[in-house]
């Protein structure tokens, strides 16, 4: 068996086909293994078989609750500490309270921004398991704090905007594979981001800027007619 940490597991029970989709590709694609369940009592069944390492639940679903499903979750020992991010298009204070009385960790409000949940559940993630999110990228003399968002390379600081930390944290995270512009516009801007693909450009232009300064390697490499990709090269020369 190898020593390798395999990705956290994540289950979504959302029955709103279009959401569910989105999240599952969001998700995907920041290397998680992703299930999807559409009813509470179909969740509730794949629960009692198996715990993933967090639990995206929607408050209003076919067969039981999202509430009723986490009371019955935080009852069992084997899920008493499973971390839930409840999602719902419920704002108001009350159900919020409500939300958080039954065991759900943390609470998102449809629409949502995808950003922020795959900010939470990292956040939520590392609280639970620290050992299986890395609080700090690192290639090389760039090195990427999540804790702190700071940037340092070769012992300096690097001052970044936050969409250009949210860029590059992205790709460090999968040094080598490339991403389209529209992959990282969904993933670090949101799919429902009124944003050019050419906006891209101009943050990744940004970036570089930002992190190379006279004959340093540049870390990120364009792929022509494909998008961008931070150099696996990188820092092993």
């Amino acid at each position: 068996m190898s020593g390798a940490m395999s990705a956290p597991r994540i289950l979504i029970v959302e029955d709103e086909p279009a959401i569910g989709q989105l999240l599952v590709y969001n998700l995907e694609a920041e290397g998680y293994l992703v299930e999807h369940e559409e009813r509470g009592d179909d969740a509730q069944i794949r629960l009692a078989e198996s715990t993933p390492d967090l639990l995206i639940l929607d408050w209003m679903l076919p067969g039981v609750s999202g509430i009723e499903l986490c009371r019955r979750l935080r009852a069992r020992e084997e899920t008493r500490s499973l971390p839930v991010i409840m999602l719902t298009a419920r704002g108001e204070e009350s159900e919020r309270v409500r939300g958080l009385s039954v065991g759900a960790d943390d609470y998102v409000v449809k629409p949502f921004s995808v950003p922020e949940l795959m900010a939470r559940v990292r956040a939520l993630l590392r609280r639970a398991r620290p050992e299986r999110i890395a609080g700090r990228l690192q290639h090389g003399d760039l090195e990427l704090d999540r804790e702190t968002r700071r940037v340092r390379r070769a012992g300096r600081d690097i001052h970044l905007g936050p969409t250009e930390f949210r860029l590059l944290e992205y790709l460090m995270e999968k040094p080598g594979r490339v991403f389209s512009r529209s992959q990282l516009l969904d993933s670090v801007w949101g799919m429902a981001a009124e944003i050019d693909e050419r906006t891209v450009d101009v943050h990744v232009g940004r970036l570089r800027r930002a992190i190379t300064r006279g004959r340093e390697q540049d870390p990120i490499r364009t792929v022509r007619g494909s998008g961008y990709s931070f150099d696996e090269t990188f820092g092993k020369a």
